[in-house]
């Protein structure tokens, strides 16, 4: 399958109905909004650049009475001599395309890949194949953001809940490329950041792993970390990119396991930017910036871990929705609530603990059950999300972690590979002996690189 929305550059789009879709356009691309009342079905046919071609393949669809609600196209990159399709049409239509894709494959095409009806046994869900797909479903979020439930600290309070809302404009109005907007912080806000801060402070330097100790003098020294300031995410996000290329990007509350994963495979990390309510600062039922910036950042500086994190973002990327259950659980137990064997000791790398006071200590008790981390096992082991974890894994080193959800990678059934490239921001789907022979050229370059310094330091 190769990209199934335009690109920056190289696409030509028409839209043959507009009316009711909830369609609004971007600045590079067409994001569309979910319609509840009806699904889209969608998929992918290249074709021979030649007269009529086109015309051919689309009075398949008229003579089955199917309208396409959406069709683009661009050059394909697997073969030079063909263009790639991507249509839409309404789930009403699903029996007759049924017959219209048998048709493309043995009259025109031979190459059709469905992409969204999840009954199809050779159905692969949708994911984004440019790191500006990521604007098609950052606002796609399934709590919190400008609303709260009622046992919400701030659900009374309408002073936090509206500026709550200001932080989810910010959210819904940015788009990649963009400057995160900076934010100026109240004085309460700044006092709550504040006793999270010091507290948390104390404790790093016996509880925390090296990686967290080592980076995090540094945001100190570069982005502002201080008590009496709440960094800007767009400060973070530059320091991130310089150390390991990943970045932050501003979201308005939870988004699906499957969005969520789906951006640390090109190294974006979706951050809140609001903070939790003043009235109870050491606790908060949802991710917010005291998390995202004490917990999560320090390691997504670390090469070896945010590494770590990408192989789980790719492992997701057309995952069955079992799947991505047993991925989600794995990132639960790692990248939130992880702890790592440095020397003799147990140390903590998880979010989740770094942004606890109280269970960043519990967790380094032996109140809690402590396992060998084994993606096979540990996908599959329930946990509480309103309490502390009864259960915890041990990794032994980052590099470990990360061969072994590598190999769990490897078990999860998809008709291709994928990897990330740096260069264009995009994914690469290795299902055609063109993309592997670029792929070894790619690394046959790198190893003459690795031969030639291992030479001179001989």
């Amino acid at each position: 399958m190769d990209a199934a929305y335009k690109r920056v550059n190289g696409s030509h789009e028409a839209e043959t109905d507009d009316r009711g879709t909830g369609r609004r356009r971007g600045s590079m691309y067409l994001e569309e909004e979910t319609n509840k009342k009806s699904e889209v079905i969608s998929c992918i046919f290249s074709l021979k650049e030649e007269v009529g071609a086109l015309a051919r393949a689309l009075r398949l669809f008229e003579d089955k009475g199917i309208n396409l609600t959406h069709i683009e196209s661009r050059p394909s990159r697997m073969n030079k001599d063909q263009y790639e399709f991507f249509i839409s049409v309404d789930s009403t239509c699903s029996q007759a395309l049924d017959e219209v894709i048998d048709g493309l494959r043995t009259q025109i095409s031979g190459h059709v890949h469905e992409l969204s009806r999840n009954k199809q046994k050779d159905t692969v869900p949708w994911f984004p194949n440019d790191i500006q797909d990521l604007d098609r479903f950052a606002n796609q979020i399934l709590s919190y953001g400008s609303e709260l439930d009622a046992d919400h600290p701030g659900f009374t309070d309408p002073v936090y809940r509206a500026r709550r809302k200001e932080f989810a404009d910010i959210a819904y109005n940015y788009r990649h490329g963009q400057t995160i907007p900076r934010v100026e912080y109240t004085e309460d806000e700044r006092a709550t950041w504040g006793t999270v801060f010091k507290e948390l402070k104390t404790l790093y330097p016996t509880h925390a792993c090296r990686e967290h100790n080592r980076v995090f003098p540094l945001l100190e020294k570069y982005c502002g970390y201080r008590q009496d300031n709440i960094p800007q995410l767009e400060d973070v996000s530059r320091f991130l990119q310089s150390c390991t290329g990943f970045r932050l990007r501003p979201v308005a509350g939870l988004l699906s396991s499957r969005d969520f994963l789906a951006g640390l495979a090109f190294r974006v990390f979706h951050s809140t930017q609001y903070i939790r309510h003043g009235s109870k600062p050491t606790y908060t039922p949802e991710p917010d910036i005291c998390h995202e910036l004490l917990g999560h950042v320090p390691l997504f500086a670390d090469p070896s871990f945010a590494q770590f994190s990408q192989e789980i973002g790719l492992a997701s990327l057309g995952a069955p929705d079992e799947y991505i259950e047993k991925l989600a659980t794995v990132y639960w137990f790692t990248v939130e609530f992880g702890l790592c064997k440095q020397g003799s000791e147990i140390k903590a790398y998880g979010a989740g603990l770094l942004s606890s006071f109280g269970e960043l200590q519990y967790s380094l008790t032996e109140k809690p059950k402590l396992m060998p981390f084994d993606p096979e096992k540990t996908s599959l082991q329930k946990y509480p999300i309103t309490e502390y974890q009864p259960v915890y894994f041990v990794a032994e080193s980052f590099e470990d972690a990360k061969e072994k959800v590598r190999k769990f990678a490897g078990t999860i059934p998809r008709p291709f590979t994928v990897r990330y490239n740096p260069y264009t921001q995009s994914v690469e789907v290795l299902d055609n002996t063109q993309q592997l022979r670029n792929l070894a050229d790619t690394i046959g370059s790198e190893m003459g690189k690795l031969c030639e310094a291992l030479r001179k330091l001989a």
